[in-house]
């Protein structure tokens, strides 16, 4: 179990640096704002540093901003957003495979729980789907893309039943949060984890 409480450790390092790492890149991307903005004179000597140094690396953000409608000076907000959806995704994926390791070891030592650990990956693997199909409605993604396809397959059996029955508020899908706390329901009525 020590290599688990060193996986833990590692994570929580990690944790600390993003965070340091995010208050370091918001301080520069609120100071490069202020520069983009004129809020402070764009002619000093931090802010043609900055011009020089920072704006190149913000730029294919600020190029992706501009493409969707929006004003070059908003480039440091996205970039600091984008900072803070990759140490949410990177964390919430190492501590997903801390639990898978944690349940490989746990399985390991009590073979006859490989059953029950097969049903609540399949159950994950069921909502994790439904995440991914939800999410990706709000983009102009397509259904049939390669790596879209296989939520649509893997959820399609409890979505199509229940569009038939509940309607549309608006213009707000809810069926797939009715798919969650039907899977919901049913992983806990199995008991299982």
């Amino acid at each position: 179990m020590s290599v688990l409480a060193n996986y833990a450790i590692a994570i929580a390092v990690i944790r600390k640096g993003l965070l340091y790492g995010g208050i370091f890149i918001a301080a520069i991307c609120a100071f490069d704002w202020a520069v983009r903005t004129r809020r402070i004179n764009p002619f000093n000597r931090v802010a043609r540093f900055f011009r020089g140094s920072i704006e190149p690396a913000m730029a294919p953000v600020e190029r992706m901003v501009v493409r969707a409608g929006g004003v070059p000076s908003s480039a440091p907000l996205w970039t600091l957003v984008a900072y803070a959806v990759f140490g949410i995704a990177l964390i919430q994926l190492l501590e997903f495979l801390g639990d898978i390791f944690y349940q490989i070891v746990v399985v390991s030592q009590q073979p006859s729980q490989i059953g029950l650990l097969a049903a609540s990956w399949a159950f994950g693997i069921l909502k994790l789907a439904l995440i991914v199909r939800v999410l990706s409605s709000w983009f102009p993604i397509s259904p049939y893309s390669k790596w879209i396809r296989w939520s649509y397959v893997l959820t399609d059996w409890l979505i199509k039943p229940l569009r038939r029955v509940i309607p549309t508020i608006g213009m707000i899908d809810i069926t797939p949060i009715i798919a969650w706390f039907i899977i919901a329901l049913i992983q806990k009525f199995l008991g299982i984890p």
